[in-house]
């Protein structure tokens, strides 16, 4: 418990400290917007912006506001905010995926994924009080353009219209958590019933029955691709998947817990490289490494996943497993934030032992700060 508040204390100060303000002070271009990267040197980098990181920078200074930074969590909020809601909303409701740093549209493409994530930063501004009716009201125009335009007779949603193939479960994961945070914000319309949809096309489509993994992607009738893509099976994202299935618990009084704990299982077991003690990119469907580079965001989803789990774990051996997992996940993490400039990251940690030499990408920042938040209140318990 001791090691656990020295966590949750060094964690508070990296981004108290230095993570917020550097992604705002440097990070955010005063003519609006989030840059998408900030170089090692504590320069950012002049780029074309992903919707995604306007909005992920959006929800990381709401969720750093929620913590307790007393910095300006608001205006960095609505700066990302109303950058994203001026330039990157097309004629028909839906969200182009890329624009220039002036706001000039460079790519119409709707990613499903990018769409996920525009609901997931409504539903953040809703609770922060960062607007009103307006807010419920594009979030439910949004979903209504989706079920209208992609949904798929067998659940879910395709990836585009007219179609593209492969269906992919990670844009589903998001907009499970998006849809999720809507309906524990107290709107359920129609968030619930989306994400009843998506939670029942895991449960009976997503995941693979003889391993209790899920897999990454899928043919126009949801099962696995043949091939060696059907066969993918990313770490972390069975410990992202594996915490939403748990969280669906107590929003939508459903139970998948079983599901997810065995999802987490595969993943702890498969794909944990013993000698980085970090999670690997990429598995096969039998749990064999395909891609050993360990990304940032793999280690965040883990130390979530493996910390909630912990809490609610009644068995003595298993929570300590879990918490075993968790320290293990956290030393990983402190392995990508060790760099010149406090507040920035690597990203990808190779399989001889050496970090990928590149800009730190804003991206990472979402799932830095989902995990960071669960630690915190584990270390304000412990």
């Amino acid at each position: 418990m001791a090691l656990l508040e020295a966590q949750a204390r060094w964690a508070r100060e990296w981004l108290f400290d230095a993570a917020l303000p550097l992604w705002w002070t440097v990070g955010a271009d005063p003519a609006g917007g989030f840059h998408e990267k900030i170089a090692l040197d504590g320069s950012p980098v002049a780029a074309s912006r992903r919707l995604r990181v306007q909005a992920r920078q959006a929800y990381a200074y709401m969720e750093g506001g929620r913590l307790g930074w007393d910095g300006p969590w608001r205006e960095a909020a609505r700066h990302g905010l109303d950058f994203l809601l001026a330039h990157y909303r097309r004629p028909d409701g839906l969200f182009r995926t890329l624009v220039a740093p002036d706001g000039r549209p460079l790519d119409e493409t709707a990613d499903l994924y990018d769409q996920a994530f525009v609901l997931f930063a409504l539903a953040q501004a809703h609770i922060a009080g960062l607007g009103g009716d307006e807010l419920v009201a594009a979030a439910r125009a949004l979903v209504t353009q989706l079920q209208a335009e992609r949904g798929h007779p067998a659940g879910g949603f395709e990836e585009a219209s007219p179609r593209v193939l492969p269906l992919r479960s990670n844009p589903h994961m998001h907009l499970l958590e998006a849809n999720l945070a809507w309906v524990a914000a107290g709107v359920a319309e129609p968030f619930a019933d989306v994400a009843r949809g998506i939670v029942a096309l895991a449960a009976t489509r997503l995941i693979d029955p003889g391993t209790g993994a899920i897999g990454e992607y899928y043919d126009g009738d949801w099962r696995f691709m043949a091939g060696e893509a059907g066969g993918v099976r990313e770490p972390g994202h069975q410990f992202e998947w594996a915490y939403l299935l748990d969280h669906v618990g107590p929003v939508l009084g459903l139970d998948h817990r079983a599901e997810s704990r065995r999802m987490y299982g595969f993943g702890a077991r498969f794909g944990i490289d013993p000698v980085r003690n970090a999670a690997v990119f990429a598995l096969d469907a039998a749990g064999q490494v395909s891609d050993p580079r360990a990304r940032l965001w793999a280690q965040t989803e883990r130390l979530r996943t493996a910390l909630i789990f912990a809490g609610a774990e009644t068995d003595a051996a298993a929570r300590a497993a879990y918490v075993a997992g968790a320290e293990e996940a956290f030393a990983a993490l402190q392995a990508y934030l060790d760099v010149p400039v406090r507040g920035l990251w690597r990203d990808q940690w190779l399989a001889d032992g050496s970090f990928v030499e590149e800009a730190a990408p804003a991206s990472s920042f979402y799932h830095i700060l989902s995990a960071v938040a669960v630690l915190l209140e584990a270390g304000r318990a412990a």
